[in-house]
Parts: C-alpha cells; sequence; structure tokens
C-alpha cells in the first residue's frame, strides 16, 4: 500500500503516518548488481498543512542487501533518513497529483531513498579486498618482458632514455 496522505483527514490537525511500505510499492529498480532490495522500508512521518503543500517530516529505514566492492562479501548496510523532510506543491507546476482527496508520497520517498544508495559499498571502511593467494610470487614468468608483482609501471617508464 502506497504512503497517501487524505487532504481531508488534515482540515483537522495533523496526521501520523507509520508502518511498512514493501518492496513492490517503493518500486526500486535496482539493476546494480552490488546492491539489492529485499526488505520493506520503515517509515514514521508527521504530515500537517501549509499555506499551498503540505511538510512531510519523520523519518525512514531501509535495510540493503550489498555486495563488497573489494572483497565481495555479502553484508546488509542500513539507510537511515532520520529528520527527512520534504515540502510538497498542492499547486502550480510542480503540484503533486490530488486523486480522490489522496496525495500519495512514495515517489517522493522513494527519490530521496536512492540518493542515499552507496555508489560504491564496502563491507568495512579498512576492508583490503580479496586475500591473494599467491602472495610474493611473480605474475608473469621472467624472460618475457613483462615486470614482476608489485613492480611499478611509473618505475618501467622511469627505465625509458628519450
Amino acid at each position: 500500500m502506497p504512503i497517501l496522505v487524505n487532504l481531508r483527514h488534515l482540515e483537522a490537525d495533523n496526521v501520523t503516518l507509520s508502518g511498512e511500505l514493501p518492496v513492490e510499492e517503493l518500486d526500486i529498480d535496482s539493476r546494480d548488481e552490488v546492491i539489492q532490495v529485499h526488505q520493506p522500508l520503515k517509515y514514521n512521518l508527521e504530515i500537517q498543512k501549509v499555506e499551498d503543500g503540505l511538510l512531510a517530516q519523520g523519518e525512514l529505514s531501509l535495510v540493503l542487501d550489498c555486495q563488497c566492492v573489494r572483497c565481495l562479501r555479502n553484508f546488509q548496510d542500513t539507510i537511515k533518513l532520520s529528520d527527512w523532510t520534504e515540502l510538497v506543491p498542492l499547486s502550480g507546476d510542480e503540484a503533486a497529483p490530488v486523486v480522490n482527496d489522496c496525495v500519495d508520497l512514495t515517489p517522493l520517498v522513494r527519490e530521496d531513498i536512492l540518493l542515499e544508495f552507496p555508489q560504491h559499498p564496502l563491507c568495512d571502511r579498512d576492508c583490503a579486498g580479496i586475500p591473494d593467494a599467491a602472495k610474493g610470487q611473480p605474475t608473469k614468468q621472467r624472460g618475457t618482458g613483462q615486470p614482476a608483482a608489485g613492480s611499478s609501471a611509473w618505475a618501467e617508464l622511469n627505465k625509458l632514455k628519450l
């Protein structure tokens, strides 16, 4: 069920909305192989009417299933927007659509959640990457003209006599 605000309920007083939004309703198109969404979005919002719009404030939380881009280990990361605020215009060019006296906040929530997705998820800030099983051994055989493992490309360029 989308996050709907009934405008008639706002005439009397502020409205508090809390619950979970299923992944299907959130409609996040996650084509990224390292970030997947399998758990519902949790929200706790207070909505109030202000002039020609709505002011939504509250907390959003979503658990992401991630794969570390360095070591390829699976882990979970939580996006938490504890001071989420959105001004929803009800008139003008950017007005939110009103259907049966209700405004759907789901697209606004989706946009702000997507902006918080990590670009390169890491299991730990100091992740060293995939452990090297053949540490200290050359990557190529000697005599092929290729540098040994650990050799800097800059060191090879410095050997050139131009």
